[in-house]
C-alpha cells in the first residue's frame, strides 16, 4: 500500500480530526482500540509517571493532533503540560476536547479507564478539569525545524513526548533522526523522553485519504534513540494480530514504547 509522502502542508490542508478519531479511537470500531493500543499505551503511560517516577514542572506534548489520551496520566505528575502540533485544526480540536464542547469526540470510557488504573477513587469530571487546568496552552509546532517552536524559544522541559507523530511527518530514516535531535532540544539534560510508534507500516486511511507512514523497526529505533544521547529506561513492543480489513487501513504490526532519559546534548 504504497502512498506518496504526506508532508505537512497535506496535513495543514487534508487532516480531518473527527475522521481520524473515529477511524482509530471509536470505543467499538477503532482500530488502535480493537487491537490493544490504547490499552497498551495508558498502561504503559500509567507505568512511566508512577513507577518509574517521571515527574517535573514541565512537560511537552510533541504532534498530539486531536488526542488527549496521552496526557491523562501526565497531568499528575506535571505543573504544566504545553501541547505542541503542526496543524491549526488539530490544535483548535485539542483545545475544544480540553474544554469539553458539545459534538467533540467522547473520550468518558478512555478517561475512566485512566482513572481505575490509578485506583484513587478520581471521577471523569475532575480528571477532565485537572487536564483542562494543567494544560496551559497549544502551539505551532514543526519537527522539521531545529527549534520546532521557533519563532518561540521555550525554557528547557522535563519530560516531550511524541506519540505517533514523528513517522508520519518524516519521508526517511535521516529525517526521522533529524527531527528527534530536534525535540531533544526542547529537553533539558537529565530531563525525560517518551516516544510511541507503529512500526512497519507504511500508510494509514481514515476519512478517504490515504497518509504516508515511514517504515521503522525496533533495531533503528533503539539506536535512534540511543545516539540522540539517551539511555533507554524502558522499551516495550506491542505485538497485533493480523486482520486483513483491519491492515487496509493501517499495515502496521506492533506497536513501540520507549521511554529514555536524556543524558547529552547531541
Amino acid at each position: 500500500m504504497e502512498t506518496g509522502f504526506t508532508g505537512k502542508d497535506v496535513y495543514e490542508e487534508e487532516f480531518d480530526p473527527w475522521s481520524y478519531l473515529q477511524t482509530h479511537y471509536n470505543p467499538k470500531s477503532g482500530i488502535l482500540v480493537k487491537e490493544g493500543f490504547l490499552t497498551f499505551t495508558l498502561k504503559k503511560f500509567h507505568e512511566t509517571f508512577t513507577v518509574h517516577g517521571v515527574k517535573g514542572k514541565t512537560l511537552i506534548d510533541v504532534g498530539h493532533g486531536p488526542t488527549i489520551y496521552q496526557d491523562l496520566s501526565a497531568c499528575e505528575s506535571f505543573e504544566e503540560i504545553i501541547g505542541a502540533d503542526y496543524t491549526d485544526r488539530n490544535r483548535e480540536y485539542y483545545e475544544k476536547t480540553l474544554r469539553n464542547e458539545p459534538g467533540i469526540f467522547d473520550w468518558t470510557s478512555v478517561i475512566q479507564a485512566v482513572c481505575d488504573l490509578e485506583g484513587k477513587g478520581t471521577t471523569v469530571e475532575e480528571k477532565r478539569e485537572k487536564l483542562k487546568k494543567t494544560v496551559k496552552k497549544t502551539i505551532k509546532c514543526d519537527v522539521t525545524r531545529s527549534n520546532p517552536v521557533a519563532p518561540l524559544v521555550l525554557p528547557k522541559a522535563d519530560c516531550v513526548m511524541a506519540i505517533l507523530c514523528l513517522e508520519g511527518a518524516c519521508k526517511d530514516l535521516d529525517s526521522y533522526c533529524n527531527a528527534l535531535n530536534n525535540i531533544s532540544s526542547l529537553l533539558k539534560v537529565g530531563g525525560h523522553l517518551i516516544i510511541v510508534e507503529v512500526l512497519n507500516c507504511t500508510t494509514y486511511l481514515f476519512g478517504g485519504k490515504r497518509f504516508s507512514c515511514l517504515t521503522l523497526n525496533g533495531e533503528f529505533m533503539r539506536s535512534a534513540i540511543t545516539n540522540t544521547g539517551y539511555a533507554i529506561i524502558d522499551l516495550e513492543v506491542f505485538p497485533r494480530k493480523y486482520d486483513e480489513e483491519q491492515y487496509k487501513i493501517s499495515d502496521h504490526d506492533s506497536t513501540i514504547f520507549i521511554l529514555a532519559r536524556k543524558l547529552r546534548d547531541i
